[in-house]
């Protein structure tokens, strides 16, 4: 684990990093109302990243693939769980629950945050779902310090989940950041005990991101190559944070104080 340990100077311009991407959260999410493209939320996303002094990270993310994303951020809608494309065509309307997911690169590090929003009057089911992952990904963070157990943040994130009889996608985990956009190790949201458990250890930087569905957790990738929908077409929420693990706790990065 120690090859996952960031310098102090890493960790100075992490903090810097995700101060300034969630400066640019909070702006996509207030302009992103009912009429609103999501591809005119992609193309803020890009302004605000670079008048922030960094880098989109996302924008041609997998050209080695031969698949570059082509935008600064995701921008997804209702049954899509992740890496939706912005585009002219999505309108948002009363009633969606729009995710959007980011990141910016500074000084050499990465930070990477994603938030669920429900645009007007949303569903009792889209509200709790919402609500659901949001308090998840709060629960498994409350189980992160030097020391503690993988599968202590992936029972406390399910945990909730069940609670309201939803399901985690499977298929996706949260994973390192800092030096890449994803760097080992992963981080399943459930507890699954044939993945090999392990201590978090201070200096660790970490992207956590419960994606969780209404329906089943089987997902299947759309025809753009890029967009993960719910095979069952139920309802999709996604929280993302960029933390530093500490001695006896969390410093979370991507949320402003």
């Amino acid at each position: 684990m120690n090859e996952f340990i960031k310098t102090d100077l890493e960790l100075e311009n992490i903090r810097e990093s995700g101060r300034r991407l969630a400066m640019v959260m909070e702006e996509l999410l207030s302009m992103s109302v009912d009429g609103v493209s999501t591809e005119a939320i992609g193309n803020r996303a890009d302004e605000l990243i670079r008048a922030q002094g960094g880098i989109p990270i996302f924008k041609g993310y997998g050209a080695e693939w031969g698949k570059p994303f082509p935008a600064a951020a995701c921008v997804s809608l209702n049954d899509e769980v992740v890496h939706g494309i912005p585009s002219p065509d999505r309108i948002l309307k009363d009633g969606d629950l729009l995710k959007i997911d980011l990141g910016l690169l500074f000084q050499g590090m990465i930070s990477d945050m994603a938030r669920t929003k429900a645009i007007g009057t949303v569903s009792d089911e889209a509200n709790r779902l919402l609500v659901a992952t949001r308090e998840a990904l709060d629960c498994g963070i409350a189980k992160i310090h030097s020391g503690g157990r993988l599968s202590d943040y992936a029972n406390a994130v399910e945990k909730r989940v069940k609670r309201d009889g939803f399901s985690v996608v499977r298929a996706l985990v949260g994973h390192g950041v800092g030096r890449e956009l994803h760097e080992e190790p992963q981080i399943p949201n459930y507890f699954d005990g044939s993945v090999p458990d392990f201590s978090f250890r201070k200096g660790m930087t970490i992207a956590l991101e419960p994606m969780i569905n209404v329906g089943r957790f089987a997902i299947r990738l759309a025809p753009d190559k890029w967009t993960y929908v719910t095979q069952d077409k139920s309802l999709s929420a996604h929280f993302e944070d960029t933390v530093i693990v500490t001695e006896r706790g969390t410093e979370i990065v991507t949320r402003l104080k």
